[in-house]
């Protein structure tokens, strides 16, 4: 994929919540860089792998196993329905992860396929308590593209829980979605829109509702 197509599909599909790291330790490398990266370098090479090119569905499965252990989704779901988390029961709130988990999933999987041959670096790691953030740049010869990876510790694990690319974050976009939903419609005309949406991934690389 060329390196303008990777870039729109990062400003658009993990489309910032801004969190305070001032005073934080500055890491050049550690375990949470290094578990980021494995499974960063797995997925890649789930797509490369000879024996998916022909078997989306077999791809998607492996790719699945992979992203679902790194990706904190009760937090990621949490934060991009902000105020109007609180007031949901504990079945609408496994509903709505359930729901979410798959649209991230699916469109990371979707454009994820589409990589080729761009150089990941990993800069920076940030490290403050339970929260973190590994900064990495994707790099070819005519350009350059800021992603910033951010984690929370949970269970003794480092998940990710939001995204960073060029200072754009996929939880404030996703936030702003869906607060206009529910705030223009209703809470359940959310549920229904992310429904249709997962129906029609399967046709579209958009993620916008």
């Amino acid at each position: 994929m060329r390196l303008k197509n990777l870039k729109t599909f990062l400003l658009t599909g993990f489309l910032t919540i801004s969190m305070a790291f001032g005073g934080a330790s500055l890491v050049t490398a550690s375990e949470i860089t290094d578990d980021l990266k494995r499974t960063i370098d797995k997925t890649i090479e789930i797509v490369g792998d000879p024996k998916y090119q022909n078997d989306k569905t077999a791809r998607r499965a492996a790719m699945r196993k992979v992203i679902d252990g790194k990706f904190n989704y009760t937090e990621m779901g949490r934060r991009s329905l902000a105020k109007n988390w609180n007031g949901l029961s504990v079945e609408d709130r496994k509903e709505f992860i359930g729901l979410f988990s798959r649209l991230l999933e699916n469109s990371y999987a979707s454009k994820i396929e589409s990589y080729r041959d761009e150089k990941i670096i990993y800069r920076d790691e940030i490290v403050k308590g339970n929260y973190a953030m590994v900064k990495t740049r994707i790099e070819r010869a005519d350009d350059k593209i800021d992603v910033d990876y951010k984690l929370k510790k949970s269970d003794g694990e480092w998940l990710i829980y939001d995204f960073v690319i060029e200072k754009v974050s996929m939880i404030r976009n996703y936030r702003s979605q869906f607060s206009k939903i529910i705030k223009r419609e209703s809470y359940e005309a959310l549920i229904d829109k992310l429904t249709t949406k997962l129906a029609e991934l399967s046709d579209s690389d958009s993620d916008k509702l």
